[in-house]
C-alpha cells in the first residue's frame, strides 16, 4: 500500500490583521494550501511542515496558525525554523506531544511505511542554521535503529548551497559536511526535506536527494547572482507530495489553488479533436 506524505513549509503566519513584511497577508494563502491538500485524490497519511511556521514566533501567531491548520484531518508534524520560537511553539500546540518539553525539537514518527526523522537546525536569535554534535548524534542513533527501512529526514535549513547568495549566507553554516557523511553511511535515507528557500530545489546529497519546497504564499526570487538582493515574489505557490510505493519514494510538486479541469484526453478511447 502506498504511503503519502505532504510537505508544506515557510508559512510565516502573523496575528490576524497583521501583514508579513508590512504588505502580505499570508493567512489566506495557507487556507488555500490546506484546501488543496484536502482535495488531493489520495488522502495523505500525514503532513510535515518544515519550519518558519510563524513570522516572529509569538503566541498569538501560533494560536492563529493552530486555527488555520485545524481542518487537516491527518497527523500534522511541526518543526521550527529561524522565524520560530521553540517554547512558544510548544505552548501553541500542547496536544503535539512529540514536540517535547524542552531543548531541541527532534523526534521520530511513523508515517505509513516511512520513518520520519525531524532535525532541529534553528539557532535562537539567528537567521542561519546549525547542526551541533548533540543533534547529529541523535540522528545517528535513530538511523542506526532503522537500518534497511525507508527513512525521510525533515529539517528547516537546507544542507547545500542553493546559489541564491543572500539565502546561502543564512543557510546551514555548521554541520552540513558531517550530515552528508552520516547520510552516506545510511543508504535507506530516501529524502532530506528542507524549507527556508521558498522554492523547489533538488540536489544530490550524501547518496540521496535533498530538496526544498515552495511556500504557500511568497517565494524567494530566482536570482543566482552571488550578490543577489534579498527579495520575494508572488510566484505561484505550491507544496510537495512524497509517495512511497514500497520500493521508491516518488516526489511530485503540487500547485496550491483551484484550477479548471480535470478534462479527459480521450472520448471512448479516441483522442478528442
Amino acid at each position: 500500500m502506498t504511503t503519502f506524505l505532504v510537505q508544506l513549509t515557510d508559512l510565516h503566519i502573523r496575528e490576524p490583521g497583521r501583514l508579513a513584511y508590512g504588505r502580505l497577508d499570508t493567512a489566506p494563502y495557507l487556507v488555500q494550501a490546506v484546501d488543496s491538500v484536502l482535495r488531493l485524490r489520495q488522502r495523505p497519511d500525514a503532513v510535515v511542515i518544515t519550519g518558519d511556521l510563524t513570522d516572529f514566533g509569538r503566541s498569538a501567531e501560533y494560536a492563529h496558525l493552530a486555527a488555520l491548520l485545524a481542518p487537516l484531518t491527518m497527523p500534522v508534524y511541526l518543526l521550527p525554523g529561524n522565524h520560530d520560537e521553540r517554547d512558544a511553539l510548544r505552548r501553541g500546540f500542547p496536544d503535539h506531544a512529540y514536540l517535547g518539553t524542552q531543548g531541541f525539537v527532534q523526534y521520530a514518527a511513523r508515517v505509513g511505511d516511512l520513518h520520519l526523522l525531524v532535525l532541529d537546525t534553528s539557532e535562537p536569535g539567528a537567521s542561519h542554521g546549525r547542526l551541533c554534535d548533540q543533534r547529529l548524534a541523535w540522528l545517528e542513533a535513530e538511523l542506526d535503529a532503522r537500518r534497511g527501512e525507508p527513512v525521510v529526514i525533515a529539517m528547516h535549513h537546507p544542507p547545500f548551497r542553493t546559489l541564491i547568495g543572500h539565502m546561502d549566507a543564512i543557510g546551514l553554516l555548521e554541520g552540513a559536511d558531517a550530515l552528508e557523511a552520516l547520510v552516506a553511511r545510511h543508504p535507506n535515507v530516501e529524502r532530506i526535506l528542507c524549507g527556508h528557500l521558498h522554492r523547489a530545489i533538488d540536489v544530490r546529497f550524501g547518496g540521496t536527494i535533498a530538496s526544498t519546497a515552495p511556500a504557500p504564499a511568497h517565494q524567494v526570487c530566482l536570482d543566482l547572482a552571488p550578490d543577489a538582493p534579498s527579495a520575494w515574489v508572488l510566484e505561484p505557490p505550491g507544496f510537495r507530495v512524497h509517495a512511497w510505493d514500497g520500493r521508491r519514494l516518488v516526489t511530485h510538486l503540487a500547485a496550491s489553488g483551484r484550477f479548471e479541469g480535470p478534462y479527459p484526453f480521450h472520448d471512448n478511447g479516441a483522442l478528442i479533436d
